[in-house]
């Protein structure tokens, strides 16, 4: 069930407008219902050319109302305030009196102890002095908003961190294409900077002058994007290696986290692995062997995923990740979750190595990989491989498939079909062996670079 439906059960008697015809007659239904003050769900208004549609209006009083904005985060963003300003913003103008504005957003301290409660899932906040504070100067806002739309063309707005702020802009590949491959934006760790020297006229890091201010990765980026060669430093590349003992496990978790938690004990986004990967290699070149697990069905997989993975590693050896924190991360919760394999657990994080180091540290650094280290972009520039033109390729997706195929949740209107499912579970397999299977390559490739 979608957050929204569990926050219409914080008001009994509501009337859900959401389902009622199109937008015509849902306006005229909120404009009807609104004399009987019951709490209403999706009630929609408008004014002239402005139109807004509310989670919930509750009744406050004789004639007023509150607006509840229903959230799935955690915590409160600023833009948040801006949509609910103007939701208040119409709702005045259409003749409905607002008294107080809240935002309900996910409690992130609550945990599932049987049936899901909606008092104790979400959290409620005040916010209308910050609504009041914004709706200054929100019609001279509107009226902009309304004139730029009303062009016959867009309007030209010069690029920059903005494009990123507060979300990812969906126009960025028609307004960034002029851009050449190894941008000035790819500069790492450094959004001002880059900005900066964007507006001085520097569109690719090969143009970034000598004497420019960089910082010790920067300069390596800037050696590497003139130079066409990759950075390595073989002594420091040379010391991870060393720092190995066999037979190396690779190991990678899929994990899904919703806000409502599905299983019991469990608090909202709590990470819930249901996909493991591990090759495990007794020699760098020798044949690696590959186990995974993949849970069935909508149980709490964990357990069963511990139990799994308990049975393939042995007492000695590294166990090599990309990324630790999340691993660890995954590891250290299921430890608190099931305390009978934490002495097990406690045993194994002792012995992970991160193959992202070398990486993240600028150890070795190649232009392709655009300023990152995730293992996105290393595995292609150090070997060649890509995840390109698989059915799943990012962990993101991983999880939606593998929540769709338990029936718990949508990604379109139908339910799953045997044969769908087989398929998805064949992609997600792919996938994490990917992962897996991608570090040793990787690896591989570092102990070439050293020879």
């Amino acid at each position: 069930m979608l957050v929204g439906e569990y926050a219409k059960k914080l008001y009994s008697g509501g009337i859900d407008l959401g389902k009622i015809g199109d937008l015509k007659e849902q306006l005229v239904k909120t404009s009807e219902l609104l004399s009987e003050r019951k709490p209403l769900f999706e009630a929609s208004c408008s004014s002239g050319c402005v139109y807004s549609r509310a989670d919930i209006l509750v009744p406050a009083d004789t004639d007023r109302w509150d607006i509840i904005e229903v959230k799935s985060s955690t915590r409160l963003k600023e833009d948040y305030i801006f949509d609910v300003s103007f939701q208040k913003y119409c709702l005045d103008r259409a003749g409905v009196k607002i008294r107080k504005c809240y935002l309900a957003n996910i409690n992130n301290q609550y945990i599932r102890k049987g049936d899901i409660n909606p008092g104790q899932l979400f959290k409620k906040t005040d916010i209308t002095v910050e609504v009041n504070e914004f709706l200054i100067g929100i019609e001279d806002r509107i009226e902009e908003m309304l004139e730029v739309a009303a062009r016959t063309s867009p309007p030209e707005i010069l690029i920059g961190k903005h494009c990123n702020e507060p979300y990812s802009c969906p126009l960025k590949d028609r307004c960034w294409r002029f851009l050449p491959d190894n941008h000035i934006f790819n500069l790492y760790g450094s959004k001002d900077k880059a900005a900066g020297l964007f507006n001085k006229g520097v569109l690719s890091i090969k143009d970034i002058p000598d004497w420019y201010n960089l910082n010790f990765k920067q300069k390596i980026q800037l050696e590497c994007a003139k130079t066409e060669k990759p950075k390595i430093n073989k002594s420091e590349i040379l010391k991870f290696i060393n720092s190995l003992e066999y037979p190396l496990y690779f190991l990678d978790f899929e994990t899904f986290s919703t806000a409502i938690p599905l299983y019991e004990g469990v608090r909202p986004y709590q990470r819930i692995p249901f996909q493991y990967s591990i090759h495990i290699l007794d020699a760098i070149d020798g044949q690696p062997s590959h186990y995974d697990f993949l849970a069935e069905g909508a149980e709490d997989p964990r357990e069963e995923l511990l139990l799994n993975l308990r049975k393939k590693i042995d007492e000695t050896g590294s166990i090599i990740v990309y990324y630790e924190s999340f691993e660890r991360g995954v590891l250290k919760e299921l430890a608190e979750a099931f305390p009978d394999y934490s002495q097990w657990i406690d045993s194994i994080l002792t012995r992970i190595v991160d193959l992202y180091k070398p990486f993240g540290n600028f150890h070795y650094y190649h232009s392709s990989q655009k300023g990152s280290a995730s293992v996105k972009n290393v595995l292609p520039a150090i070997t060649g491989l890509s995840y390109e033109g698989m059915e799943i390729a990012d962990g993101m997706a991983a999880s939606v498939y593998f929540l769709y195929i338990c029936g718990n949740y949508d990604i379109n209107e139908s339910r799953p079909v045997r044969e769908e499912v087989e398929k998805v579970r064949k992609s997600l397999i792919k996938y994490c062996g990917m992962d897996t299977g991608g570090m040793i390559h990787i690896l591989r490739a570092l102990v070439k670079e050293v020879e």
